[in-house]
């Protein structure tokens, strides 16, 4: 792996609930389990990698603000060989104390952003789970749930500002080795951009192992348009229902 010097730690002020910002870059790794580990470190050591964390610490050493403070936080929740059910988000919350870096999730303390309201409505209607009083979703993680986005950071205020600096190439890795999983999966894909996972899914494992779900976004702007409206897709009375199909155990949602 490349040495990169780490940056002195930022001022977390402007988030005061609990999100934080990103202090330095390459993370400690200590906390992966062995199956995300290799990954991350090939990754790393590869010229996507190493041009990555040149971009990081440039923005970092010109002062910028960058979330979420843990990059890697889906993968320290949630091992590899537990995982049972992917959520793919595309970057993180952009405000200040929002992301803490599971897709959709915000730190407690936060108020609850209208795509997660969405969600929560959709648990509420299709399986009876009562409306949360935090958006934080570490005990969905916790119970091998990985709430993934495609791209792991973002610049305050810019949402997609980090796309195309390479954790695309990271996240399809992680991606590909879920698929590769001997265990059954649901695939929750939600939006456009999601959607495009789903071919990599089947060309690793076929269309018979795992479940794929798609819908819209559950964005307002998209939630109840057609073709698949996120609104009442059921997605997780699915995956309830392929847990017990598969001897799984079900997620406590």
């Amino acid at each position: 792996m490349p040495l990169v010097m780490a940056q002195p730690s930022l001022d977390l002020g402007d988030a005061p609930l609990g999100g934080g910002r990103l202090a330095h870059w390459p993370p400690d790794l200590s906390a992966l389990d062995s199956g995300w580990a290799p990954l991350v470190q090939d990754f790393l050591s590869s010229e996507p990698g190493r041009a990555l964390s040149s971009r990081l610490n440039e923005a970092l050493l010109a002062g910028h603000t960058i979330y979420p403070p843990d990059p890697l936080k889906a993968l320290s929740l949630t091992p590899l060989d537990q995982v049972c059910v992917v959520i793919l988000g595309q970057d993180p919350y952009h405000g200040p104390g929002q992301a803490h870096g599971l897709a959709f999730s915000v730190a407690p303390g936060v108020r609850i952003p209208p795509s997660l309201r969405n969600i929560f409505k959709e648990l509420q209607q299709s399986l009876g789970v009562p409306t949360p009083t935090d958006g934080s979703l570490v005990h969905w993680a916790q119970q091998g749930v990985l709430l993934l986005n495609t791209c792991l950071t973002v610049e305050a205020g810019q949402a997609g500002s980090h796309a195309g600096w390479g954790w695309e190439v990271l996240t399809d890795a992680f991606v590909a080795a879920v698929a590769q999983s001997p265990k059954p999966v649901v695939f929750m894909l939600w939006g456009a951009h999601a959607q495009t996972k789903k071919k990599m899914v089947e060309d690793v494992a076929g269309s018979s192992r795992h479940l794929i779900l798609q819908a819209n976004h559950p964005s307002p702007l998209s939630a109840l348009r057609p073709p698949l409206p996120f609104m009442g897709c059921g997605h997780f009375a699915s995956a309830q229902l392929f847990a017990a199909q598969t001897g799984r155990k079900p997620i406590a949602w």
